[in-house]
């Protein structure tokens, strides 16, 4: 017996669920099918959210033969016998033969590379799927070919729709006596994934023997029969790099409980402590830097606990760090100087340094006038006297005091030192 997820699978567009962006009344996907002509394209969503179903309903709806290859088990000698394939047969319909490539991400360049033809000359139509950037993941020339369709995760009204569709049409479901008194721990187990709320549904519905035993599903009911829920977090793909990207800018927002949250979605995911305690560090100096210099200390030393004490207590100064960093005063100026400074350089080359700050360590060096005029600071009043640090003719300004109590202080130590120069 087929699982359930693959029983409810649509075979029309009438019957799907979701993605109403793309096939709904006039979306672009309703349109190119309902015209019979389908160019190739990609589709890029998370898990369960109907990739797979949609291509078999467009091959379906159009009559066109349909081969699936997947990225996982196939390699380039399989690419080219479906496009041999293609190539050699008859079709009837106005697109040509589609070729589905799941996951096709984690193809190589070479495999992609061994699409390229084929597309362009029409002989097959290709639909990828990917739950990866295409933008990273796909190589250019079969990108410039293909049309990009972003699907989302399936919404709670999808979710019940589909769970109310399974208990009542489903051959199999249809017969037990299901009762759905709450749904909450339902949805949140499936995250948005069609294919793992049916597994769920399948499993909590499963009697054994006794088919006519009552299903009242509860959250109580799911919980315990799930027992923990494996939250969505792929640490090597886009989603690792969606939420790290969503805890910097929380903390860069100066919103701790949004840093939070996205400190524990890390947490329950997996992910590396050693990882977000680098990113802690990275956000200290880019975000808060002179504005805070102490959140500098404190996430280092967060990063530093964190090796010392190991799992699960990490976690805490994890957090500490996180509500340090989120809650205080926020500067990038040391960030944005050496920015300006490094663009700066590679404009202007290497400017040779001047004499008299340069080291003289032999006597040669000595009579060339290596070193010769310099003053040592601390020879003079308020440990300061004012000389040329760059060199012969630059004058530029890379540093600027952001408008903060710390940099403010800065600022007027370096107009009180040096005059004009830092005045703005």
């Amino acid at each position: 017996m087929k699982p359930l997820a693959e029983r409810m699978r649509p075979q029309t567009l009438d019957g799907y669920i979701g993605q109403q962006h793309l096939v709904g009344p006039n979306a672009v996907l309703r349109r190119m099918i309902e015209s019979g002509r389908v160019s190739s394209f990609i589709l890029w969503g998370p898990p369960g959210v109907g990739k797979t179903t949609l291509a078999q309903i467009i091959a379906h709806t159009l009559e066109t033969p349909f081969y699936t290859l997947s990225a996982v088990t196939s390699g380039v000698k399989d690419v080219r016998e479906v496009i041999d394939r293609a190539r050699g047969g008859r079709f009837f319909s106005q697109t040509a033969p589609i070729l589905f490539i799941d996951e096709i991400h984690r193809f190589s360049k070479s495999q992609q590379d061994s699409l390229l033809g084929a597309v362009e000359q029409g002989v097959v139509t290709l639909i990828g799927a990917t739950t990866e950037n295409p933008s990273f993941e796909v190589i250019r020339p079969l990108l410039s070919r293909c049309a990009v369709y972003v699907l989302k995760s399936l919404g709670r009204d999808d979710l019940l729709t589909l769970v109310d569709r399974a208990i009542h049409e489903d051959l199999i479901l249809k017969e037990k006596k299901i009762e759905v008194r709450e749904t909450d721990a339902l949805l949140r187990y499936s995250g948005g994934d069609a294919r793992k709320l049916l597994n769920i549904l399948e499993l909590i519905t499963d009697t054994g023997s006794d088919d006519a035993a009552e299903v009242v599903i509860t959250d109580q009911l799911v919980s315990e029969r799930l027992q923990q829920n494996p939250l969505a977090y792929d640490k090597d793909g886009e989603m690792h790099y969606d939420i790290i990207s969503a805890f910097i800018k929380s903390i860069r927002g100066s919103d701790p409980d949004g840093a939070i949250y996205w400190l524990a979605r890390m947490i329950e995911g997996g992910e590396d402590p050693a990882f977000i305690a680098r990113r802690l560090v990275i956000s200290a100096s880019e975000d808060i830097g002179l504005a805070n210099p102490n959140a500098l200390l404190l996430a280092n030393a967060a990063f530093d606990t964190v090796q010392k004490i190991g799992w699960p207590e990490g976690r805490i100064p994890l957090a500490e760090a996180t509500i340090y960093l989120a809650t205080s005063p926020k500067s990038n100026s040391a960030y944005m100087a050496i920015n300006e400074a490094l663009s700066f350089v590679r404009q202007t080359g290497n400017q040779p340094v001047p004499l008299h700050l340069r080291n003289a360590p032999t006597s040669l060096m000595e009579e060339l006038g290596y070193g010769s005029g310099y003053k040592y600071a601390h020879d003079y009043a308020g440990h300061f006297v004012e000389q040329q640090f760059l060199p012969d003719g630059i004058t530029q300004r890379f540093w600027h005091a952001q408008p903060n109590p710390a940099e403010d202080k800065l600022k007027q130590r370096m107009v009180q030192l040096w005059g004009k120069r830092f005045e703005e």
